[in-house]
């Protein structure tokens, strides 16, 4: 845990010293779980957000994108079930004075145990080598069958106490389990207590006159009203799809574990409307079309896992999370729901409108079903960085810092490189950099020794670095060297395009999909 601890606080460091990611309102001491992005933050932010929209949007004829305003009408969040249950289950520790989630701490303490059946497993693939058979050991062996116990038996008491609201029996569980402050290690709790978290304000100038508003805690809702709006002006026969990319607002208690999870933050989400009775096989496409597109970025196959709800929200009639093995452990990373006809119900019954999709093809009207895929963009972009940052030991004993960014979302796809700031190279750099720069964002960079540029470009992401030298004037030639292999190679001018689209373009991603 600390080493893991250790991990994450040389990632914040790291998005820090190279402007990723800054402490937001730093000059003034910062302000609690909130942060700017940077320079190089903001350029991979707006790459992550054009790969989710270029594959959800644009590959998919049937998808179109919207962009809701943030306020909405306060009944929007009546309807939706926010203002009565938009609530965390809360514990304190008496003697740290921090605050909990009572459901985190309890999948944290499932999570250890957990670790403890990967751990018999991982032990006995040693000893069996290529004879053993996981299916087979994990369905036999004492040990994980004694630990996988324990989960079921923890699994089934939570989900019972949080689906009958049952907080006393919630802070029973995390008694009987003996699980203590990570801080303090005392176990000397408080009750459990709901805390709606949803950030309310005042519309109007003048307070007495405002009605109170609330910034959207998701971005769903504005899709749900606009619902036949998009069906209408934009000819939509079922199933279809209506995405957006936004900002969310919620007033988060434990709001830590840097990026994590912040009171302001932005969502990537699609809602895919269909026929009722026909949601589960939508379900089951979106989870394998989802986890597709998480894989095809190549931060590792290992790096990803599904967890079924065990309490499933008042809308859904299944869920899932694609979760990612970030510095913390396993953590949502996107959440994919089948949300029934709850919402447009919701806001028919509330709005007073129809809210119906006639089927031309059975002859009737009837009000769609709904899945959800939703995933978090900051979440997304911790993930990244995590899978990323690495400190390798190079064959001459000597260490560099690399961020092996996917190419696709790299800040910068190529750093050019003058060798010396005379004898006419900045000038033939500056040229191949215009010309780079119609199709890909480039950096320039003269200063300092080529060898500590090249380090640079490593710790900021840079696919290739691209260095102008005297033969470039003789024979229009340059070096282009791999930040991964860190093998050059000597190429044409006219080449490098080329060469960086094959690894960079959104071509060379989407067709993977």
């Amino acid at each position: 845990m600390e080493q893991n601890q250790d991990r994450l606080k040389d990632i914040i460091s790291h998005a820090k010293e190279y402007g990723f990611v800054f402490p937001s309102s730093e000059i003034y001491d910062g302000l609690a779980a909130t942060y700017d992005y940077g320079q190089l933050g903001a350029e991979l932010k707006n790459n992550i957000k054009t790969y989710w929209w270029k594959a959800m949007v644009q590959l998919h004829e049937n998808i179109v994108g919207i962009d809701a305003a943030i306020f909405m009408h306060p009944t929007t969040w009546k309807a939706s079930g926010h203002v009565d249950a938009f609530n965390d289950p809360l514990i304190d520790n008496k003697d740290s004075k921090k605050r909990y989630r009572a459901d985190v701490l309890l999948e944290e303490h499932i999570e250890k145990i957990r670790i403890k059946i990967d751990k018999e497993v991982e032990k006995a693939r040693t000893r069996f080598g290529e004879e053993f058979s996981e299916d087979q050991f994990i369905a036999t062996n004492p040990n994980v069958l004694r630990n996988q116990e324990k989960i079921d038996s923890i699994e089934a008491r939570m989900k019972y106490a949080l689906e009958a609201n049952d907080l006393e029996g919630v802070r029973q569980l995390i008694l009987d389990l003996d699980i203590a402050c990570p801080i303090s290690g005392s176990k000397n709790w408080t009750e459990v207590r709901q805390f709606n978290l949803m950030f309310s304000t005042e519309l109007g100038s003048v307070a007495g006159d405002a009605s109170t508003i609330y910034l959207r805690p998701e971005t769903a809702q504005g899709i749900f009203v606009n619902f036949l709006n998009v069906q209408k002006s934009g000819r939509m026969k079922i199933p279809f799809g209506i995405a957006q990319i936004g900002k969310a607002f919620r007033n988060e208690i434990v709001a830590r574990q840097f990026i994590f999870r912040m009171r302001e933050f932005e969502q990537m989400e699609m809602q895919f409307f269909v026929r009722p009775g026909q949601e589960m096989e939508w379900y089951g496409y979106w989870k394998e079309l989802r986890t597709k597109w998480h894989k095809n970025l190549g931060l590792g196959d290992s790096n990803y896992r599904f967890h079924d709800h065990l309490k499933l929200a008042h809308y859904a009639n299944a869920a899932c999370d694609i979760e990612f093995n970030f510095p913390m452990g396993f953590k949502e990373l996107e959440g994919i729901h089948s949300r029934t006809d709850f919402d447009l119900k919701q806001h028919e019954k509330y709005s007073g409108k129809k809210l119906q999709y006639f089927d031309p093809e059975l002859n009737e009207s009837y009000i769609p079903y709904v899945i959800e895929t939703s995933v978090g963009l900051d979440r997304l972009f911790l993930a990244v960085m995590s899978a990323a940052l690495k400190n390798e030991i190079l064959e001459d004993g000597s260490e560099r810092t690399v961020l092996q960014i996917p190419p696709v979302l790299a800040p910068y796809k190529a750093a050019v490189l003058p060798l010396v700031k005379k004898d006419g190279l900045p000038e033939k750099a500056r040229e191949i950099q215009k010309a780079l720069q119609r199709e890909f964002n480039v950096q320039y960079d003269e200063k300092d020794a080529i060898g500590r540029r090249y380090r640079r470009q490593d710790s900021i992401g840079t696919p290739f670095s691209i260095t102008i030298d005297h033969q470039t004037l003789e024979n229009n030639t340059v070096t282009i060297r791999n930040r991964d292999t860190m093998q050059q190679e000597r190429v044409a001018v006219s080449q490098i395009s080329t060469i960086i689209a094959r690894e960079a373009s959104w071509k060379s991603i989407l067709e993977k999909l």
